[in-house]
């Protein structure tokens, strides 16, 4: 089995299947490496990644790079975008690698006789030349890596809720550290009915309270 064919398939394990987006994902992973002079998958850990969706293409550049969310080398930005920037922390370098328009009717005509379009960009994405499926551009960050990857160990305690904060994701507001959701950019609000905090084991006792009186 080929090199891209392996990482095809260590994609395609986490999924029900290979998909058009998984082989996209791995042809820029491989490119990235190639273009940046690094062997992918990345064991020195010199590669950082920003992905610009989640989903299917986010696990086939997983695969090539080596780059995970658990290894903090895998960043997602949401732009919704199937496009990704690859930096090389120490050669100080960042390229971004987006598929070029008009590549599914590319692979339509590359595959034609395929079942249906999903199929033929399937198999078209394979073997397509790199200048004919990708675009690279030499960028620039607006953060620095530093600011982004953090230091290790760093953590600190919000003022306001006493949660734990690693990764200098802190915000001082008033004089005072606080995490990013008592700094009012929080995804969530509290469940209780007059916003006050409910814990699992609050719900927990409130439902043995009720079945023991309903017994």
């Amino acid at each position: 089995m080929n090199p891209m064919a392996q990482l095809m398939e260590q994609s395609a394990a986490r999924h029900s299947q290979l998909c058009p987006r998984q082989v996209l994902g791995v042809r820029m992973g491989l490119l990235a490496g190639r273009v940046l002079g690094l062997d992918v998958p990345d064991v020195d850990k010199r590669l950082v990644t920003m992905m610009e969706t989640d989903g299917c293409a986010a696990d086939g550049v997983s695969a090539a790079t080596g780059c995970t969310v658990g290894n903090r080398r895998l960043r997602i930005l949401d732009f919704g975008k199937v496009a990704a920037t690859f930096v090389d922390m120490k050669g100080d370098q960042a390229i971004r690698i987006v598929p070029r328009p008009g590549i599914r009717v590319a692979a339509q005509q590359l595959a034609p006789d395929r079942e249906s379009r999903w199929h033929a960009q399937l198999q078209a994405y394979q073997v397509m030349p790199d200048g004919d499926l990708l675009a690279v551009q030499v960028v620039k960050l607006n953060v620095s890596l530093e600011e982004l990857l953090s230091k290790p160990a760093y953590r600190v305690n919000c003022e306001a809720c006493g949660e734990e904060i690693i990764n200098q994701r802190e915000v001082v507001m008033g004089g005072r550290m606080l995490c990013r959701a008592c700094a009012g950019q929080s995804y969530y609000r509290l469940a209780g009915r007059d916003g006050t905090q409910l814990w699992m084991d609050e719900l927990w006792r409130t439902y043995q309270a009720l079945a023991e009186r309903t017994a």
